[in-house]
């Protein structure tokens, strides 16, 4: 009997270059936009047995204008980044320029005060193993882009400096199916046909 677990990301509230660490802004015109417009093609993970979603405000926002009327996960909530909470990338260079690169060259450093990135993985992972898997069970769960990452190393047991290598767009799903310990990544065939450019 398998567990399947599908992460959608969460609708964007902002360009990825102002991203923020810890975002707690809510969602935008543009993610609601973003949600409606995905609404259709993801309204049928609302028969999960189980939909969870991260306590950000827009990981809640999403799932709620989903329609999966998610319980809140702390273990889902993104990486402790200390003092750089609600900074963005470029606002953390610019004050600790040796502190960033340090923290992008080495996973385990912390120079921010907060939660190392192997901890993170393993905070989101632990989250996972200890999902109910009785019998064939559905869950979805509404994340931010972070959190699917580490998810996705977690599964893959991968080295934590995969980490950065891993793309997460707003309201991408991804499923992971097994049990604690032994979980496998799920492509699924595309819902939609892709755009031509």
């Amino acid at each position: 009997m398998a567990l399947r677990v599908t992460f959608v990301a969460a609708a964007g509230s902002s360009s990825l270059l102002a991203e923020r660490f810890e975002d707690v802004r809510p969602l935008d015109q543009a993610g609601w936009h973003e949600v409606e417009r995905a609404a259709h093609e993801l309204l049928p993970l609302a028969a999960a047995d189980l939909r969870y979603c991260s306590p950000s405000p827009r990981s809640r926002a999403t799932g709620e204008g989903l329609g999966y009327a998610p319980l809140v996960q702390l273990a889902l909530r993104d990486c402790d980044m200390g003092r750089w909470r609600g900074l963005t990338l470029g606002e953390a260079m610019a004050r600790e320029p040796g502190a960033v690169d340090a923290w992008l060259a080495d996973p385990w450093a912390t120079p921010y005060g907060g939660e190392s990135l192997p901890a993170f993985i393993g905070r989101v992972g632990g989250w996972l193993d200890t999902r109910p898997a009785d019998g064939d069970c559905a869950v979805v769960a509404v994340a931010e882009p972070s959190v699917i990452r580490a998810a996705l190393v977690y599964v893959l047991k991968a080295p934590p400096a995969t980490y950065w290598s891993i793309d997460v767009r707003s309201l991408s799903t991804i499923s992971v199916a097994g049990r604690a310990g032994r979980w496998s990544l799920r492509l699924d065939g595309a819902r939609t046909q892709p755009t031509r450019a």
